[in-house]
């Protein structure tokens, strides 16, 4: 009967108990093998739901059998997987592993998986055996530092005859190294190679000889050696030496010069030492006169010496007279000391009470203070009470206003915007504000009055329709009784941003840059827009259509 051949993708690594290390170790050894069996593998050894074999069978409650991988992924399910043969729900409960099964897989016969080079068959309990036995098996060099896997048939000669990290031994110093290394520590660093001379003397010396070479080596410059006699010729030791030997007289010449000039040098010292020898000679004659005067300040110091103890005699026949004293005045005394105490003691209260008084004194400034600083937050309070009246007082809440502009002149030259203050449309409508730039702004700077409408942020904002439509009249009334005033209208821009629900405290104001000239405003014909330095500026929004809420 002829042998059949079925091809089977090998598992990957699973996880079981302590029960099962043949299975883990068999299953890690077929990672990444494909399987060929001697006889085709039944329909049973191959797991129906990934097509691979289960090495580590379990049955299900339906009696069909999957492997440990499969099984796996329907317990994590939570119970609702199913079998993918019949369809019956498949229940970790129920799940068991079934060793009959793999007794009989792990007893087929299959082929060696470095087949064709291994023509080994084997049962697959025993391919792990064979597989660390096999010579067609690949295996990694177990040199440090190597990470070549070779067939193990070629294992011993890797190791020894072709892995660059193989350890040698140098052949002159009989170092240890891998092979790698071998050349460069021979050319750099090996102390016991024979090299040729640095200097090309033509001599081949070991490399740790070379420093004591080089200090007889004809090739090395060096001076020569009555350098320190004046001589400057320097060359290669060679010829140093023949120098040294063909110029002995001019050597012994300076040699002459030299012990010639240390003759001076000596005769100097010698006159130095003599002039140093007179120094001495002073300085001991003012040792001698130091000495003289320190005799006569110890004579000086006896005679204070005594002088201290005859005051101290003194002292003691002194205190001996304030004793006798002391005693004499004691008893007159004894008389006067009631009195002394009495008076003593008055004194003591007259400062108890002083210092009561004192502290009393204190604790009043601390109230004065407190009430002090009460007193400022109620003022301070008041004041904020009747500006807020003041500004009730002003605002309005028809929609108009009539803005007094005080202090005309300086606020134009001062160049900076004025804002009315607030007022409504209603009790519960929207909130605007006039601005003026008296001296002129944008296209209207230095030649004309601005006059803007700022939409402020509101209370009622959220029940107020948005944008603001309703049309706006400015006017610069005449104080002159001739009621001709300047008034300019606009209705409001509903894509500008100005007019939509303030998101700040107000919107970008809007209204006329050149609202008036400067000078029809200052020299009328025929009306009075600045008196007494105060101008009026009245605001009037049309609240047709505006519901009162």
């Amino acid at each position: 009967m002829s042998a059949e051949e079925n091809e089977c993708p090998g598992p990957g690594l699973t996880q079981q108990n302590s029960e099962l290390m043949r299975s883990w170790e068999l299953e890690a050894t077929l990672t990444n093998r494909t399987l060929r069996f001697v006889l085709r593998l039944e329909q049973q050894f191959i797991c129906p739901s990934c097509g691979g074999i289960v090495l580590n069978p379990h049955q299900t409650g339906c009696g069909h059998i999957f492997c440990a991988r499969c099984v796996r992924a329907y317990i994590g399910n939570g119970g609702s997987s199913k079998c993918p043969l019949d369809g019956i729900p498949i229940k970790p409960e129920e799940i068991f592993q079934d060793n009959c099964c793999k007794r009989e897989l792990l007893n087929l016969e299959i082929y060696c998986t470095n087949a064709p080079d291994c023509t080994q068959r084997v049962t697959l309990c025993d391919l792990q055996d064979h597989l660390k036995a096999c010579q067609y098996e690949r295996i990694r060099c177990s040199n440090v530092g190597c990470n070549d896997t070779v067939l193990r048939r070629n294992l011993t000669d890797h190791q020894r005859n072709v892995c660059s990290f193989r350890l040698e031994s140098c052949p002159h110093c009989r170092q240890s190294l891998p092979a790698s290394q071998l050349l460069v520590h021979q050319k750099n660093s090996c102390m016991e190679i024979e090299i040729p001379c640095p200097n090309k003397c033509l001599q081949i010396i070991r490399r740790h000889k070379l420093q004591a070479h080089a200090d007889e080596c004809l090739e090395v410059e060096t001076d020569c050696i009555y350098k320190s006699y004046g001589c400057t010729f320097r060359g290669k030791r060679g010829k140093v030496q023949v120098h040294e030997n063909s110029e002995f007289s001019s050597h012994v010449r300076l040699v002459l010069e030299s012990n010639a000039k240390l003759e001076k040098r000596v005769e100097q010292l010698q006159q130095d030492m003599l002039v140093q020898q007179g120094v001495l000679k002073d300085k001991s004659l003012v040792v001698s006169n130091l000495d003289r005067d320190i005799t006569m300040c110890d004579s000086t110091l006896t005679t204070l010496q005594r002088s201290v103890e005859e005051q101290r005699v003194r002292i003691c026949s002194v205190q001996r007279e304030l004793r006798d004293l002391r005693g004499v005045l004691g008893s007159e005394l004894s008389e006067e000391l009631p009195s002394l105490r009495a008076s003593l003691d008055s004194l003591r209260q007259q400062v108890a009470v002083t210092e009561s008084l004192r502290e009393h004194l204190g604790a009043l400034e601390q109230t004065c203070q407190r009430h002090t600083r009460l007193l400022d937050i109620h003022v301070e309070q008041l004041q904020c009470n009747e500006q807020r009246f003041r500004q009730l007082e002003s605002t309005s809440f028809d929609g108009k206003l009539i803005w007094k502009v005080r202090d005309y002149w300086h606020q134009k030259e001062a160049g900076t915007p004025l804002n009315s203050t607030p007022f409504y449309t209603s009790r519960s409508g929207y909130k605007l504000s006039v601005r003026a730039y008296l001296g002129g702004y944008n296209s209207g700077r230095g030649t004309h009055l601005s006059l803007y409408i700022t939409i402020m942020r509101g209370d009622f904002d959220s029940l107020l329709p948005w944008p603001f439509r309703q049309n706006i009249t400015l006017t610069l009334l005449d104080q002159s009784g001739s009621r001709n005033h300047v008034s300019n209208t606009f209705t409001p821009d509903t894509n500008s941003d100005s007019f939509h629900r303030p998101t700040s405290d107000a919107n970008v104001a809007t209204g006329f840059p050149r609202f008036i000239s400067h000078g029809d405003l200052e020299a009328p014909r025929s009306a009075v827009y600045v008196r007494d330095d105060t101008l009026f500026i009245k605001v009037k929004v049309d609240t047709t259509g505006l519901e009162d809420l």
